[in-house]
């Protein structure tokens, strides 16, 4: 099965890929799939943990026949099942404790109204536990649709990239400082247009659901403006006046438009953003500085500055990182900067995708594992005319982390 979008007379193919794991459920039979999927959901909603631990106080209890010094802590198995499980696993445990302490405590000669007592203190734990329960089960279904919503608005504005836009090869790594929510202030999109593929690499002010309506302004005007304007700087002029229109006088968006029009030539508008980083095919690593530097997307009124066009060389195996402040500005326990530039030139490789993948493991190294703002990483490569991929792996239209 294919997909393709229609732009003019461009037509953009998208190829399915199979992997092991379909390989292998395709060969499975339907019954042993079910077999499997009963047996993981029985043991999902088995209480074994709670159950194991009223086992542990009915033991101690046979081996040391102590009485009414182990049965209260029967409790704990209905109490911890409020953690793992729902309101029938908590009254199954509960019921299992009170009828193990009702004949351990006759065993044991416990007086009437003192078993009472533990029995009563039980069911009172049981019932309570079993609320707790239901309301930690609500609570979860309602983060789980909130989840969904998330990921729907992730997948509606930052889409994924194949690994091949158009004559370039293309790869992105997103982190969300909030990562419940999935999405964030930073911003990629990469569109293959008649003037050649383009792309944007931004950052709204802020961060966590607040900059999602911004994010989504600038990248819904820019996939309007890029197929339409003939020249690069028309396409941010679209973007600032479309800000300039409906943010506020305290917010603004860096960003960097790239399109590459013809083979050989790459076309650079900073607005306010971070340099990206230009790689030779010989390894080498630069910094794309602006020629002419512009405020921020948004603040262009305030200053009457306005972004001026590079045009750089970009040959046969160079490559052009993009990325946020969420990146730079990670720090470790020592407070030292990730140090990007020398990240990059130890991970280069024909593969972007791998490159990327190294850059993104060693960034959450560097931070112990967390990134504390919106983090996003997007690599193009020219491959040689030996590599081109072969046609039927890009998309017409793609914005693609948010880690």
């Amino acid at each position: 099965m294919s997909q393709a979008r229609d732009h003019g007379s461009d037509h953009w193919p998208i190829r399915p890929f199979k992997t092991f794991k379909t390989f292998k459920n395709r060969g499975a039979r339907p019954g042993a799939r079910s077999r499997r999927r009963a047996a993981a959901h029985w043991a999902a909603g088995t209480p074994v943990l709670p159950v194991l631990t009223v086992s542990v106080v009915v033991l101690v209890d046979l081996v040391g026949g102590a009485g009414m010094i182990w049965l209260p802590l029967l409790a704990a198995g209905p109490a911890l099942a409020a953690t793992t499980n729902g309101p029938r696993g908590v009254l199954c445990v509960g019921v299992l404790a009170a009828v193990l302490g009702a004949t351990l405590g006759t065993r044991d000669g416990v007086p009437g109204h003192e078993l009472a007592a533990v029995l009563t203190a039980l069911v009172a734990v049981t019932l309570a536990s079993g609320l707790a329960s239901a309301l930690r089960g609500r609570r979860e279904r309602v983060l789980a649709a909130v989840r969904s919503v998330a990921e729907t608005a992730q997948h509606a504005l930052l889409r994924p990239v194949p690994a091949t836009v158009g004559p370039v090869q293309v790869a992105v790594r997103y982190s969300a400082a909030a990562a419940e929510a999935r999405i964030g202030g930073d911003l990629y999109a990469l569109i293959p247009t008649p003037y050649g593929v383009r792309l944007i690499v931004g950052d709204v002010r802020g961060k966590g659901l607040p900059a999602v309506g911004t994010t989504a302004l600038v990248l819904g005007v820019f996939r309007e403006a890029a197929y339409d304007e003939p020249d690069l700087l028309a396409v941010a002029g679209r973007i600032e006046r479309s800000l300039a229109r409906n943010l506020g006088c305290d917010d603004f968006v860096t960003a960097v438009v790239v399109g590459y029009p013809r083979p050989g030539h790459l076309e650079v508008v900073n607005c306010g953003h971070a340099p990206p980083l230009l790689v030779r095919a010989s390894g080498s690593v630069m910094a794309v500085e602006p020629t002419h530097p512009a405020p921020p997307l948004g603040l262009r009124a305030l200053t009457g500055q306005a972004p001026g066009l590079q045009v750089l060389p970009f040959a046969d195996g160079d490559q052009l990182l993009l990325y946020t402040d969420g990146v730079t500005e990670a720090r470790d326990r020592d407070r030292e900067f990730y140090p990007l530039r020398e990240g990059l030139a130890r991970h280069v490789s024909d593969e972007p995708a791998r490159t990327l993948t190294a850059l993104h493991d060693e960034l959450l190294a560097h931070v112990g594992g967390r990134l504390h703002d919106d983090a996003a990483l997007l690599l193009i490569r020219k491959p040689a005319t030996a590599e081109q991929a072969v046609p039927g792996t890009t998309v017409p239209e793609l914005a693609a982390d948010a880690g």
